[in-house]
């Protein structure tokens, strides 16, 4: 396949500032409600990794299945941008909740006080705020009371700190379980997030931009007829119609059943094959069994699938 390496030009991103030792990380909980057992050992995890850790009791609030009325989520993740002592801010984990917030912020508001925000899953949703309609870089990456709290190694602590402190392009972002689905090389922005997330916001002001773009897609406990059904729907839409290339994530337990006799690969090529992009499965970032990778969204990449890796062509923060 032909290598795509010429794709629209696209807004300028903000980069946000590199998170240095003895920085703080500021923890919200913009979704379901946090297990304070949890939090406590996520939060442990980050100061002996040499970051001071700030969060209000509010966190482990609780309203129905949320962390907290809806109103109080929002104020609080504003008042961590705000907050000029905070130097990066950690959601403690996903589940729902996002969507409630989403059209309370005001994205002038929050672009005056960028900085490394990080998450996934229902954090999609902010993931794609940020860099849309604040045109700010942000991270698809371990959350506090998930990842962080199991320690090393559920997720990849060499590959979160070089995306969050490392001044300098050229990092690799692979995995041993890559898996081509169709060759090629391509360059883009990278974006995406959790597949069932995207297509939830199709259709609002606050749907995935993909032109030009290299598309990341993850998710959880999904039929691969639900899968084909998302992707479908990622396609009829447009969406995929100027994509670069597309990585799938690991597709953590995106099976029909024990009985299966195909692979969720047949059936992710099957709808995608007429694309002619690069195609990678299996990078294991978002829901993971073990090794979640960090991903810089709003970064230039090239992508080879050929030697399967995402190679950031700048570095995903700045002085």
């Amino acid at each position: 396949m032909a290598a795509k390496l010429h794709p629209k030009p696209v807004a300028h991103m903000q980069k946000v500032k590199a998170l240095k030792s003895g920085g703080t990380i500021g923890i919200v909980a913009p979704a379901s409600d946090v297990r304070e057992e949890d939090l406590l050992k996520g939060v442990s995890e980050l100061r002996e990794m040499g970051f001071r850790v700030q969060y209000s009791d509010s966190i482990l609030a609780r309203h129905y299945y949320f962390a907290g009325p809806h109103q109080a989520r929002a104020r609080e993740l504003v008042r961590m941008f705000e907050n000029p002592a905070i130097d990066a801010i950690f959601c403690a984990r996903g589940g729902y909740g996002c969507h409630h917030l989403i059209a309370t912020l005001i994205s002038e508001q929050i672009k005056q006080y960028a900085k490394i925000f990080v998450g996934y899953s229902d954090i999609t949703i902010l993931l794609q705020y940020l860099e849309n309609s604040c045109d700010m870089t942000c991270f698809h990456g371990p959350m506090v009371a998930r990842e962080l709290a199991l320690g090393e190694p559920y997720y990849v602590k060499e590959n979160l700190l070089q995306c969050l402190t490392d001044l300098q392009p050229g990092q690799r972002i692979t995995s041993p379980q890559l898996e081509i689905l169709q060759s090629g090389v391509a360059r883009g922005r990278l974006t995406g997030g959790c597949l069932s997330l995207l297509t939830a916001t199709l259709g609002t002001p606050y749907e995935i931009k993909t032109e030009g773009k290299i598309l990341f897609l993850e998710d959880v406990n999904a039929k691969p007829y639900q899968v084909d059904r998302m992707l479908m729907h990622l396609k009829l839409a447009g969406k995929l119609e100027a994509v670069q290339g597309i990585v799938f994530g690991e597709m953590l337990h995106c099976v029909q059943g024990p009985e299966q006799e195909y692979r969720l690969q047949e059936i992710v090529l099957d709808v995608l094959k007429d694309l002619r992009v690069p195609i990678l499965y299996g990078l294991p970032s978002g829901h993971t069994a073990t090794g979640a990778l960090t991903l810089p969204f709003g970064v230039q990449v090239r992508l080879n699938a050929d030697e399967k890796y995402i190679e950031l062509e700048e570095a995903a923060v700045a002085c």
